[in-house]
């Protein structure tokens, strides 16, 4: 098969789905991505030169990996051959292999493979790819949601280049609905289909980026609305809600709605009000928000309001956001909603944050000291008056020193909090100092 056979396929054939029908045929189809097709990009100059690299396209659902490989294919003069991980094995991969090195031979035509959800290939599997990807018996394109350096075999994903695709933005989304509409050859223009600006608004903010997502629900919505007096389908706001069974939610991820929503989760947070915290995630979440925003603000917010009064908080943050990039939504959002209870939950302190803010200030007025010389690190020509003494080498692992610089030496830039973490810290620092 070829990629040719695919697009031939999908055109005029009606039974087919509109996502399947709208895919580009060509780079210059493709909205988004611009980091990836801009011109004079690694994959432009490559397609020009006909020498395309083995490569992984690792990106979120619906953001157009499968027709970025086939628009790549499309315009090589290699064969095309696609598997998908689900159902290919061992035993394809070797016929591909086998068929590309005859039709190299006998025609002097190279291959291409592509093999979607390659993260499904077992280890055995996807090292049966190395040789052939080594020696260029075929160019290699793999797709996947999930993160390739934990989902690919690492020789493989050696051997190709690695290129990340974002979810589309929503004034990409909203160019493929608007192309989907008036396209009469593969999309509705032969349905006489209008869509209002907020259904439009609605649709692409729903979608979250998935480019099938909002295909399939304006099929969908042009489906069950019946067309006019003048055979028009008017695609109303009511029509898409309809077709996504989803309420509309009055949020913009570009304006006053997003900061003012950010704003009360965090402020929920900090005030120990669980319940008001995961009300402002959810509403996030349902109105298309970026959880990996989300996710950047729960690991500023374990450091600055939680603290010292429960460490593990950021721990937490930080394991929600490695969940958002590894698991990706909907299943993210169950570590987005544990992260945001903890911190909720957790007692509060900002002494951390007080304390590098109290420091900068202290010298930015006064200007930055020199270091001791007992501190310095490495051997110096100049030897300090003063040793280092090594705590290890005291009992308790602890000997009384100056760390600061002599003028600074009076100053306090931490002050612990009132939770019972850093009152204990704080006696176990006077003990220490026998001040106690």
């Amino acid at each position: 098969m070829t990629s040719e056979d695919l697009f031939t396929q999908s055109v005029g054939s009606a039974h087919l789905p509109l996502a399947t029908r709208m895919r580009p045929r060509s780079l210059d189809e493709i909205v988004g991505q611009e980091h990836l097709l801009a011109p004079g990009s690694v994959l432009r100059q490559s397609l020009a030169a006909d020498r395309l690299p083995s490569m992984i396209l690792y990106g979120p659902a619906g953001s157009g990996k499968t027709s970025l490989a086939l628009a790549l294919a499309r315009q090589t003069r290699s064969r095309f051959e696609p598997l998908s991980a689900v159902t290919a094995g061992v035993a394809d991969i070797r016929r591909v292999a086998q068929e590309a090195e005859e039709r190299r031979r006998l025609h002097s035509q190279g291959a291409i493979l592509l093999i979607d959800e390659i993260h499904r290939l077992n280890k055995a599997q996807q090292d049966a790819l190395l040789p052939h990807v080594e020696q260029g018996t075929f160019v290699f394109i793999g797709t996947t949601t999930e993160n390739p350096y934990f989902s690919v075999v690492t020789p493989l994903l050696s051997r190709c280049r690695l290129f990340t695709l974002h979810p589309l933005e929503p004034q990409a989304l909203a160019e493929l609905v608007r192309r989907a509409i008036t396209d009469p050859e593969r999309g509705l223009g032969q349905e006489n289909v209008t869509i209002t600006p907020e259904a439009l608004d609605h649709l692409v903010a729903l979608s979250s980026g998935d480019a099938r997502v909002a295909l399939n629900v304006l099929e969908l919505a042009v489906q069950t609305v019946a067309s006019d007096a003048a055979g028009q389908h008017m695609i109303t706001l009511e029509a898409v809600e309809e077709a996504l069974q989803h309420p509309v939610v009055s949020y913009d991820r570009k304006d006053t709605g997003h900061y003012d929503t950010i704003s009360a989760f965090i402020k929920s947070m900090r005030g120990s009000d669980p319940d008001a915290a995961i009300y402002w995630l959810a509403k996030m979440l349902e109105g298309g928000e970026d959880p990996r925003f989300i996710a950047r603000r729960l690991i500023i917010q374990a450091a600055e309001d939680v603290g010292l009064a429960d460490p593990t908080a950021l721990r937490v943050a930080v394991a929600a956001a490695y969940a958002v990039e590894y698991v990706g939504l909907p299943e993210a959002q169950i570590p987005l909603a544990l992260a945001t209870l903890h911190l909720a939950t957790a007692p509060k302190s900002n002494s951390a944050c007080a304390a590098i803010a109290a420091a900068r200030a202290y010298i930015q007025e006064h200007g930055a000291e020199a270091v001791p010389g007992h501190l310095a690190g490495g051997p110096r020509p100049e030897q300090s008056s003063v040793k280092y003494l090594y705590p290890h080498a005291y009992p308790g692992n602890w000997v009384a020193q100056e760390y600061l610089p002599e003028s600074v030496q009076d100053e306090q830039f931490w002050q612990p909090g009132g939770n019972s973490r850093e009152q204990k810290i704080e006696e176990y620092l006077r003990k220490l100092k026998g001040e106690e």
